[in-house]
């Protein structure tokens, strides 16, 4: 049984109703990032900042997977697991079920946006995941590490170097589009046997579900430093997604994710 009861209105499913289970957990162990200070703001390249925020209002990509998704397959804006922030997952338990790797998201998942620097309550979830999966954890971005902000990849190095040489995935294309290629490539197996961690709906968790990855949806590190037609997107994600599951849509089936609500654990304060 899993130590986390779901929300109501998303029921506990397991192998046997032939859907995956997920879990959603809502309770919080502390209060979210606080509004970035000046030096976390200059930790990434002014030169970069005003680019980063205007492309996150215009991923001309991500608008066509939004009506795609939205008018075909809402299946793949739903995750297997939802939970506050990583803490709650049982990195162990994970590597047990069978999955040979994880990739985060970086923004509001690992940091605040635009920082480089790691959200200090997960600095100990963090070191278990590694634990787990030496040498198996990688950052796959829409910021670090993707071409259109981070030409020659010093953004990446520094991601690299701050958060103790976990490994950014350079790419060409935003999620939720482009393939898995370049994650496969460097795990060196497929997405299927991989687990993506993000905060969107629309982005990584579309993505992971696509290429078959267990997806992991985590609540914003902070919205203080969002734009501001970010925030208002995140809402209408919610509104649909909340909509979606009271008409019983259920996420993407995935061959191990039969004991997936041992994966959740309470995290100790």
């Amino acid at each position: 049984m899993s130590r986390i009861s779901p929300s109501p209105s998303l029921p506990l499913l397991s192998h046997h109703h032939f859907v995956p289970l997920f879990v959603r957990c809502r309770w919080r162990t502390s209060a979210p990032a606080e509004e970035l200070d000046a030096d976390e703001k200059r930790s990434v390249p002014m030169t970069n900042w005003w680019q980063r925020a205007l492309g996150q209002r215009l991923n001309s990509a991500g608008v066509g997977s939004f009506a795609s998704v939205v008018a075909r397959e809402p299946h793949l804006a739903l995750p297997h697991i939802a939970v506050p922030d990583i803490r709650w997952i049982d990195w162990t338990e994970m590597e047990r079920l069978g999955f040979r790797g994880v990739v985060f998201d970086k923004d509001n998942t690992l940091t605040a946006p635009y920082s480089l620097s790691l959200w200090p309550p997960l600095s100990h979830s963090l070191h278990l995941c590694r634990s787990a999966f030496p040498g198996k954890i990688a950052i796959f971005s829409n910021s670090a590490g993707l071409r259109q902000f981070d030409q020659d990849g010093s953004e990446a190095r520094a991601l690299e170097e701050s958060i103790g040489g976990i490994h950014v995935i350079r790419h060409e294309i935003k999620k939720p589009s482009g393939t898995a290629e370049d994650i496969e490539k460097y795990f060196g197996c497929s997405a299927s046997l991989l687990v993506m961690v993000g905060d969107r709906h629309f982005t990584d968790v579309v993505y992971g579900n696509k290429h078959g990855f267990l997806t992991i949806l985590t609540e914003p590190l902070s919205l203080s430093e969002e734009p501001f037609i970010v925030k208002q997107v995140r809402k209408l994600e919610n509104i649909l997604v909340k909509r979606w599951y009271q008409q019983g849509l259920r996420p993407p089936k995935h061959g191990l994710l039969s004991e997936a609500n041992q994966c959740i654990k309470v995290p100790s304060l």
